[in-house]
């Protein structure tokens, strides 16, 4: 079974929780630098987001780990990318 849509960056393995595919097909994916990106599993949280909020966690070897918070949710976001700095920045700016 195949998890990307042809010419895809995104592997659509799990589910997102909502608004976050549109925001990985208009803000992430677009970007040159941007090579893979890979939604985790959608994990229960006790918090309360109206909304999405995107954040990046850390800087990983191969780019970088975002959390996206829902409402009630949270989901691990993993963007593979040469230059994770530049990627940093349009997240801590």
């Amino acid at each position: 079974m195949k998890h990307r849509a042809k010419s895809s960056k995104i592997k659509y393995q799990h589910h997102m929780i909502a608004g976050l595919r549109r925001f990985l097909e208009e803000e992430l994916e677009p970007i040159e630098r941007v090579q893979s990106i890979f939604p985790g599993q959608i994990q229960r949280t006790k918090g309360t987001h109206s909304g999405l909020q995107i954040r990046l966690q850390y800087v990983t070897q191969t780019g970088v780990k975002l959390l996206a918070n829902g409402p009630g949710v949270v989901q691990e976001v993993f963007v593979v990318t040469t230059q994770p700095e530049r990627l940093k920045n349009k997240f801590c700016s």
